[in-house]
Formats: structure tokens, sequence, C-alpha cells
């Protein structure tokens, strides 16, 4: 239920969209790309983010 924005997506081809880091109930980091509605929240993908492409902290993109 929460999150926090790592990646702003305002000209994606399908419509604006984002990346959410967020940490599950086991302490594992999860980013969530989704794309904000009128009347949901679509979610294109999600997946755990690999160290070798991010950083430490996951927010930036190595």
């Amino acid at each position: 239920m929460t999150g926090e924005l790592v990646e702003d997506y305002p000209q994606d081809s399908r419509g604006h969209s984002c990346l959410v880091m967020g940490i599950g109930d086991l302490g594992r980091v999860i980013h969530v790309v989704c794309s904000p509605k009128a009347e949901y929240l679509a979610v294109s993908t999600a997946y755990i983010p690999d160290t070798d492409q991010w950083s430490s902290d996951y927010r930036r993109r190595r």
C-alpha cells in the first residue's frame, strides 16, 4: 500500500506511467511499473530488481 516513486515516464507511448519501489513483508525490494487511470491503477509489470542493474538502494540504475 506504500511505495516510493523511483522513475516517472510522463511521455510513455502507452500513457503516463511510473516505476515505484516497495518493500514486501519479508523485507524484499520490489519494483512495479504502473499507470494511474481514472478508476484504477494499471500494473504493467512487477519484478525483483537485479543488483547488477541497480544501485545498492535500488533507486538508481547503474
